[in-house]
């Protein structure tokens, strides 16, 4: 089992020709991050006519946009009620009603510039993985529906066809939600926004903003930008001391592991519709199957440098829970990546300081938060226009105690994986 990300494996869509920044250049926007979300502001404001460059510190993709689980999901982590209830009536029902129909907008940029990727619009399924775990999903039903959303509670001998175990006892479907290889969608995000003009440094780390005149100077190793408008599109992978947005969002991971491409009838029942899934356990496991049939398995917690025979045991663990039929398990290989977690589970889009604006803390929901979020700041930035982002921007205070929120919830996370592992956790 290789330390290496699967997404990026024979890769239909192709990594974008780059440059590093080695000189001075102006420019309207500069975006800071090569992600879905900097990408989409920036494919967006050139489709528009603004002048933008993007400067991303390694490669596209690096961070959470290429190593995620590939979950086009529709809302966010929270139930839409408590959605409502942690940011109030207005912004509530208005984060419920943009970010359900994100998925829409992400297939819809795949289909119009054909985006190598992947894409399965089945829709995904939350796992009930017990009877508490059910009436969860019969809550969030509930709330859905009421709001117009084609979900439906699948049980019995449908839920067994649909996801290939007898474990489940319900899943919620999700009709609006479905795949995508992320990396292959962030590389199409970058050739589009290249076609529009928009001009892409890597390899080119932001070491320091500074104000100048009415705008901005971003210095990196070999080269400056000088922008009237920034945009912080970092999230999880914010570090800086320069970078405000660390502020405002605690660090977790998450891994994966995929198995060899299987076969077999024990293999094709597997999700044979090619929903994403994932269930309802105190700390969740995903599930799904790749393009060429591998079995790609989750959860959060780091994965980077613990032992091989530690996530294979874990693998191992939720295949044969899950999957008994398959037996033995060819694990092929691994990877992890970090998530911004906030206490309300929720985003926080903002302006650091007078022509900046930034967004963090997408909870997991990164492909399609991502991806309205860019279109959103295009929109805000170009006309003074934010009703396409998923919440008004707004001042926040800085989360207290970041590194131990991210220590206890990466703390619980490995003893729970240990209890699974030792077989105390079903």
């Amino acid at each position: 089992m290789q330390e290496q990300c699967l997404w990026t494996q024979g890769a239909q869509e192709p990594a974008p020709v780059t440059e590093t920044l080695d000189t001075a250049l102006r420019t309207r926007v500069c975006v800071v991050g090569g992600g879905i979300t900097g990408l989409s502001t920036a494919l967006h404001l050139s489709a528009g006519g603004t002048e933008v460059c993007v400067l991303e510190a390694g490669d596209i993709p690096t961070g959470g946009s290429g190593r995620n689980v590939g979950l086009v999901n529709a809302g966010l982590w929270v139930p839409p009620d408590d959605i409502v209830k942690a940011l109030g009536e207005a912004d509530g029902e208005r984060a419920n009603r943009v970010l359900g129909g994100a998925p829409a907008k992400v297939f819809s940029l795949i289909e119009r510039h054909g985006i190598q990727c992947h894409p399965t619009r089945t829709g995904t399924l939350h796992l009930g993985h017990n009877a508490k775990g059910c009436d969860e999903l019969a809550r969030r039903r509930d709330q859905l529906v009421a709001r117009g959303a084609p979900v439906e509670l699948i049980e019995g001998d449908a839920c067994e066809r649909l996801t290939g175990t007898r474990r489940i006892r319900a899943a919620l479907c999700d009709r609006r939600a479905g795949t995508i290889n992320p990396a292959e969608y962030t590389r199409g995000l970058a050739r589009v926004a290249q076609a529009q003009g928009t001009r892409l440094f890597t390899h080119s780390p932001v070491s320091s903003i500074q104000r100048e005149g009415d705008g901005w100077r971003l210095s990196t190793p070999r080269g400056s930008v000088t922008a009237d408008r920034v945009v912080i599109a970092t999230n999880a992978y914010a570090q800086d001391s320069w970078n405000q947005t660390r502020q405002h969002f605690f660090a977790g991971h998450y891994m994966q592991v995929a198995s060899r491409p299987l076969s077999g009838a024990a293999a094709d029942a597997i999700l044979p519709e090619r929903q994403g899934a994932w269930d309802t356990r105190t700390v969740l496991s995903s599930i799904r199957r790749d393009a060429a049939g591998r079995l790609v398995l989750g959860s959060l917690g780091r994965g980077e440098g613990r032992p091989r025979v530690y996530l294979k045991s874990w693998a191992d663990r939720i295949a044969g829970h899950y999957f008994p039929e398959l037996g033995p398990v060819e694990w092929e290989c691994t990877w992890s990546g970090r998530v911004a977690f906030t206490p309300d589970h929720t985003l926080r889009l903002f302006e650091p300081l007078p022509g900046i604006v930034a967004a963090c803390g997408y909870n997991g929901r990164g492909n399609t938060t991502g991806t309205v979020v860019g279109e959103g700041f295009a929109e805000y930035l170009s006309r003074g226009d934010d009703s396409l982002l998923p919440l008004p921007l707004k001042s926040y205070r800085a989360v207290r105690g970041r590194g131990l929120w991210s220590a206890a919830y990466e703390s619980g996370f490995s003893l729970y994986h240990l209890g699974q592992c030792l077989r105390l956790l079903a």
